[in-house]
This record gives structure tokens, C-alpha cells and sequence, in this order.
């Protein structure tokens, strides 16, 4: 078995280029990503560390390093422009976070968001990104905001878990502790998929997502806010599998239910093709509301949560649009996916 294994391993590894199976055990070459001397050809790998780091890396911070094979291509996961961003891969892109404004909601030019409030503020100079400035911590919890790049979520040696995302343990060479373990998903190749591939989650993602930020959203601590890893009940199942947009709210059936912008967790979700909608037991969780690396909406959210219809979204800021799933020009938020209380909402007309 373990000569099958090397075998299919080696063909990944050929077939692709050196990125398929470049985070694999026995397969990855070192200098992808570290350089003894910080010197070749006479010339500095990294200009900008000219003494080199600690970690011998050919970048300034390990997300720079990450992000020279994964920011454009490979997933994707940053892009160039804010206003024109790569596909979404389940995570999201990096790229809002060079947004100068993302607030659309009343008045919102005039009281701009920054993006720093995209999501996730990976510190990577190479793409003019930096540390959180307003939070100086990971609310809820107290990950420092100055030690956040791409490895404090996934491990770049690699492991067997979901997007080489660590599990309970020491991480960052010791800085900081996760105390739960990684979640249970199945997802598309960063390489590409078939149309309505998906993420999809089966267990864990609240969990994890509370070893840096707390109990955040858990109800066992009295806090009135929206629940998160716990199972929606057959009334919200229902609404979820029956919504098929603001001008459909019940036409919809759990056979075709599934929406990519408002995902769910169940173990029954080993399929990234499936359209099924959730059952009683089907979680909420985290990733149902917000993308884990960034958005272009505040605080990272799959749609923007300030806007009334979702046409609106780009109008005040001059933001990247989030497109509408339902592509109706009165569509309210998504939240009624699950909620349905846009059954009544009437569009007035001047």
C-alpha cells in the first residue's frame, strides 16, 4: 500500500507541475519556500530582509511566501484588484482588504468602512496589507492581530486534515495553542471543478474557528446572539429548503435547496455536487454567514449585511458588488434563507 501511495503521489506531482503535491510529506521540495543562504545567481532572494529571518523563507512573512504561489493562481486567494476579484474558493479573497470603503449602508459614502474590516487582516507587505489596526486581537479570543498571516490557520508542512488547517495543538512555532480540532469538511481543488462544485461542511467549523475567538456565538453562556454549531430544527430545515428567493419564497424543494452563499453543516454532506438542502439535524455554523478569509462585506460577511435589497451593494462605497444568487432586483438579504421575513416585504415604487 505504502508503494501505491508514493506511486500516486509521484504521478500528482509530474501530471500538475511542482504545486499539486508540493505540501505533501516526501514529495515537496524545501527551497520552494525557504533558502539556506537568502542569496542566488549573486542576487538576494528577499531584498526587503537582507539579513534574512529566523525561518529561512524567501519572503519577508510566511503569508508573503504563501501568497507568491497562492495570491493569484492555485486558489487564488488575494488577486489584484479589489474591484475585480478572483472566484471564491469556499474561503473568499484577501483582495477586499485594499478597499478604501465597504460600507453601503445609509449614508455609507459619507462614513466610509476600511477595509481593514474585510475579514481577516493577514499581515503580507509584498501585498500592501498589514495588521489589524483597529483590533489588536482576535475578538473573543486573543490571537495578536500583529502574528496573523496564512500559517495560523494551515499548516504549510502539511497534515491530513481539510486545507492543511491545524488541530489541536501548539501552532506558529509555539506562539499560540489550539485547543480544538480541526473541522471535517470536503472541498473542490484549488486547481478548479465542475460547475456548482462546493464546499461541503460535515462537522467542526464553529468549534475550530473558537480556538482563537471564543465562545463567540455560544448559547451556553446566556448571551442573546445567533446560536452557531448547533442543529437549525425541522422549522428552519423547512423555511431554508422552501426558499427560493424573495419572489419565491415557498417554491423552492430540499432536493435542489442548497445555496453555496448560505452553507450549512451535516455529515451527511460528503458530495461537493450536491444540491440538497439540510435536514433537522443540519448545523449552523460560522462559514454560514461569513467567508474565513475576507469579503467585501463588513466583517467578512457572504452577503453584505447592511444593505436592504442586494442590488444595493457597491452603490454608496463604489465597492466590488456581491452577486445576487437570485438575481432579482428586489432579493432582500439572505438571512431569509433561513428566516423568511422579507414574506411580506413590499418594494415601494416613486
Amino acid at each position: 500500500m505504502r508503494k501505491v501511495l508514493l506511486l500516486t503521489a509521484a504521478f500528482c506531482f509530474v501530471a500538475a507541475g511542482t504545486a499539486l503535491a508540493f505540501h505533501d510529506a516526501g514529495v515537496a521540495h524545501c527551497n520552494g519556500c525557504h533558502t539556506m543562504h537568502n542569496s542566488e545567481d549573486g542576487a538576494l532572494v528577499d531584498p526587503d530582509s537582507p539579513n534574512g529571518n529566523a525561518w529561512l523563507l524567501r519572503d519577508a512573512t510566511a503569508s508573503d511566501v504563501c501568497l507568491s504561489c497562492h495570491g493569484d493562481h492555485l486558489g487564488a486567494v488575494f488577486g489584484d484588484d479589489p474591484l475585480a476579484p478572483p472566484s471564491p474558493i469556499g474561503a473568499g479573497n484577501f483582495v477586499y482588504l485594499l478597499e478604501d470603503n465597504l460600507n453601503d449602508g445609509h449614508a455609507g459614502a459619507s462614513n466610509p468602512i476600511g477595509g481593514d474590516a474585510a475579514g481577516h487582516n493577514i499581515v503580507a507587505p509584498s501585498r500592501g496589507v498589514a495588521a489589524d489596526a483597529t483590533l489588536m486581537s482576535s475578538p473573543g479570543g486573543s490571537f495578536p492581530s500583529s502574528s496573523l498571516g496564512c500559517s495560523s490557520c494551515h499548516d504549510p508542512h502539511g497534515n491530513d486534515d481539510f486545507r492543511m488547517l491545524y488541530s489541536a495543538g501548539p501552532i506558529q512555532d509555539g506562539l499560540f495553542n489550539f485547543t480544538n480540532a480541526a473541522p471535517e469538511a470536503t472541498g473542490r481543488s484549488i486547481f478548479g471543478g465542475a460547475p456548482g462544485a462546493h464546499t461541503a461542511y460535515q462537522d467542526g467549523m464553529s468549534s475550530w474557528c473558537g480556538n482563537c475567538h471564543g465562545d463567540f456565538h455560544d448559547e451556553a453562556n446566556g448571551r442573546l446572539i445567533h446560536p452557531s454549531g448547533s442543529a437549525i430544527g425541522g422549522t428552519i430545515a423547512q423555511t431554508y429548503n422552501l426558499y427560493n428567493g424573495t419572489a419565491d419564497i415557498t417554491g423552492g424543494a430540499q432536493a435542489t435547496a442548497y445555496l453555496e452563499e448560505v452553507p450549512f453543516e451535516d455529515a451527511a454532506n460528503t458530495s461537493i455536487m450536491s444540491t440538497e438542502g439540510p435536514s433537522a439535524g443540519s448545523k449552523v455554523m460560522c462559514l454560514t454567514c461569513h467567508r474565513a478569509h475576507a469579503s467585501s462585506g463588513p466583517d467578512a460577511g457572504r452577503w453584505d449585511f447592511s444593505v436592504t435589497l442586494l442590488e444595493e451593494d457597491g452603490l454608496e462605497s463604489g465597492s466590488y458588488a456581491l452577486p445576487d444568487p437570485y438575481g432579482d432586483d428586489d432579493q432582500r438579504s439572505l438571512c431569509n434563507k433561513c428566516h423568511k421575513k422579507d414574506a411580506n416585504d413590499h418594494i415601494a415604487t416613486p
